[in-house]
């Protein structure tokens, strides 16, 4: 099973703006006519029901959107970049690696359908038409389509599951699973005999939860050893965790103890998610013999385990009620969590300006992107630039933050003297 991937994603970049005049018979004179250029296409990635692991995007490691199509004379615009969509399975995460070293989430991908956009697009250049006024009626400059973005991308697979069930190896899980639920694990008298997750789905009446399998913890997993650390992540989205024990072991409170502490290593708040612990093979003789001790033991740490066996069913319709119920309570919290307001597409900040090595830095994207575009190598999309500028404001924010004519000004990657 392919659960973990990293891979890089290209946006495709805008195309240019076009510089061009009318040519046509009897009109001597035409005006600008240069088209913009086409928008890039976005990478985005799609949760697929039908997708099972990461095995197919896998077989690529770098995607490209294409790219936007230059402007045309005759107020052509060009064409946008279609976007590339990768499916992947319903919940996949994304984390950006970014060149500082840093990890940012993306996208956490938990429902049939839900998209995100992973890389934008970058933006077509205005054709030489946008910058035509009645004092410059023939301008000669045309901007450069903005670049795509280009990102590292890791998705980690984490199956969305209701119940995880762990346990040391051998323990009883796949038999116990295979019981309540139409799911069909290995079943070995050897420990390891779960190589990867298996899901469940249980059914009775009306009450459906899905319940995953991870293979056999023991001291280390958090750390690499045995099987934990590859499928530890995939008991992160549950709602609570069946513990299960083997009952024909002598110290199964020093057995819980060695899980939980694996748990707790790997990621601290799953020492605090709700488990019911299950002790298993009480068909056996030794271990109902012992039923009474192992309850006063368990009591002692103020703990009630349900007794069960996987390979009869003893016990398990009562298992499975207990599940039920803390599901529902589950539930019943999550729906009264308000949704965390999303900060809306587009939005861009007033602009901002900071001293710099000497120079005067202005941070604002939407001013940033218009600069970074502009062929500034030409004096006349200068002069054009610093008129967008003193509309936006930059200008007076430059004055406040007491810059001169004469001064640099950086935006983006392009730097300037402020001459007028």
């Amino acid at each position: 099973m392919i659960d973990h991937l990293e891979i890089t994603v290209c946006a495709g970049g805008g195309g240019a703006g076009c510089v061009s005049f009318r040519r046509e018979k009897y009109v001597p004179k035409g005006g600008p006519d240069g088209g913009d250029g086409g928008a890039g296409g976005d990478v985005i990635l799609v949760a697929e029901g039908g997708v099972r692991t990461l095995w197919e995007v896998g077989r690529r490691r770098v995607f490209k959107a294409e790219r936007g199509q230059h402007g045309m004379g005759g107020e052509r615009n060009g064409r946008e970049g279609k976007d590339l969509v990768i499916r992947v399975p319903i919940g996949t995460g994304v984390v950006w690696l970014r060149e500082d070293g840093r990890r940012e989430t993306v996208a956490d991908l938990v429902m049939q359908g839900q998209r995100g956009i992973v890389a934008k697009g970058g933006v077509g250049g205005w054709g030489n038409k946008r910058f035509a006024t009645p004092e410059r009626r023939a301008p000669r400059i045309a901007q450069r389509g903005q670049a795509g973005k280009e990102k590292r991308l890791v998705l980690d697979l984490k199956l969305l599951a209701d119940v995880g069930l762990v346990g040391r190896p051998n323990a009883g899980k796949s038999t116990l699973l295979r019981t309540i639920s139409h799911a069909r694990p290995a079943v070995a008298q050897y420990p390891f005999t779960t190589l990867e997750p298996v899901l469940g789905v249980v059914e009775r009446g009306v009450e459906r939860f899905i319940v995953a399998e991870v293979p056999g913890l023991i001291g280390g997993a958090h750390q690499g050893a045995g099987l934990g650390l590859t499928f530890l992540r995939h008991i992160e989205r549950t709602s609570v965790i069946l513990h299960l024990l083997d009952g024909s072991r002598l110290d199964l409170l020093g057995d819980m103890e060695v899980v939980n502490r694996e748990l707790r290593q790997y990621n601290e708040e799953l020492a605090g998610r709700q488990q019911i612990v299950a002790v298993n093979k009480v068909d056996l003789v030794e271990v109902r013999e012992r039923r009474v001790e192992l309850e006063r033991a368990f009591a002692a740490r103020g703990i009630q385990p349900r007794f069960v066996s996987g390979a009869t069913g003893e016990g398990l319709d009562d298992l499975i009620v207990g599940l039920v119920g803390i599901l529902r309570e589950r539930a019943a919290q999550i729906s009264e969590v308000s949704p965390r307001p999303v900060k809306p597409e587009g939005y861009v900040p007033r602009v901002m300006v900071r001293r710099e090595d000497g120079a005067f830095r202005v941070e604002s994207g939407k001013v940033v992107t218009f600069t970074e575009m502009m062929p500034v190598e030409q004096e006349e999309a200068r002069v054009e630039l610093w008129r967008w500028l003193e509309r936006w404001g930059v200008t007076s924010a430059l004055r406040r933050a007491g810059a001169k004519p004469g001064d640099r000004v950086r935006l983006g990657r392009v730097e300037l003297e402020w001459r007028w």
